[in-house]
């Protein structure tokens, strides 16, 4: 595949992590083996007010819808506000802006974990609602229905999930999209909508095997009074009890999926293609 013929992926990167997350995705999407041309984005107006750090402006780009037509694909990273309704998010308005683009272009789309959220509620109306109790930690998938994106992942596959909330389960099932997999506890994994080129992954599974430990420091250094109350990743330390020796126990569906959603931009870029000749 040549410089030109290089699968061009955008991803607006919303994490508090930001180089962290960079990192992770780049590397999800390199070890493919596709040629990519990646572009990450941030949301222009979380910055209205106020200056955009030298960090942020270093690593990605204000988001250019002009651009984003140009694409391929596109990424959009989970959020640490899953906690907070989507109307008090400063950038939903311009967030909105960007599905709207992508669906108006047929680009290809990836909704991750808290942009999975936003965007389903934005295109088929479904609510999320807090969960009792964090989701964190690494948990058994169960495959409801056979689809290129599940290739070569066996039913019972491992996969991280971190979140606070979750998306109404029987309006996504009534919506038209399709629920692919859940956790065996019927929390939300995979759903699509094949026709609008849209895949929610409500899972990390971009993670890297010490990812969660990171979050739950991060999370324990921002409340240390707190830490009785913190989730603690499960299912994911050699020894639970000292929360030591993480565990990549989800590895093999990491790059089984991304390798299969690849595949799915490139057929995507090929019917494009051959549409445009015809």
């Amino acid at each position: 595949m040549s410089n030109q013929d290089a699968l061009k992926i955008g991803i607006l990167n919303l994490m508090h992590d930001k180089v962290d997350t960079q990192k992770r995705f780049t590397h999800v999407l390199q070890q493919t083996g596709k040629q990519v041309e990646l572009t990450y984005f941030y949301p222009v107006d979380h910055y209205q007010d106020k200056p955009v750090p030298e960090l942020v402006s270093a690593i990605s780009e204000p988001l250019d819808l002009k651009r984003v037509a140009r694409l391929d694909a596109f990424i959009v990273t989970g959020a640490p506000i899953e906690q907070i309704d989507f109307n008090e998010v400063t950038y939903i308005a311009e967030l909105q802006a960007l599905f709207d683009c992508l669906n108006t272009n047929h680009i290809e789309q990836l909704y991750v974990c808290w942009g999975a959220m936003a965007a389903a509620n934005y295109f088929y109306g479904i609510d999320k609602y807090l969960l009792k109790n964090k989701l964190f930690g690494i948990y058994p998938q169960l495959i409801l229905e056979e689809n290129p994106l599940l290739a070569g992942l066996d039913q019972g596959f491992l996969a991280p999930h971190a979140r606070y909330a979750e998306l109404d389960l029987q309006q996504v099932q009534t919506s038209t999209l399709h629920v692919l997999a859940t956790t065996v506890q019927n929390e939300l994994f995979l759903a699509e909508n094949q026709k609008q080129h849209q895949t929610y992954l409500f899972s990390h599974l971009e993670y890297e095997k010490e990812a969660l430990l990171k979050e739950y420091q991060r999370e324990l250094a921002a409340n240390p009074k707190k830490m009785n109350q913190l989730a603690k990743p499960q299912n994911y330390f050699k020894d639970e009890r000292a929360m030591q020796q993480p565990l990549f126990s989800w590895q093999q569906a990491q790059e089984g999926f991304f390798a299969n959603w690849m595949q799915t931009v490139c057929k995507s870029k090929m019917n494009k293609f051959v549409n445009e000749q015809c």
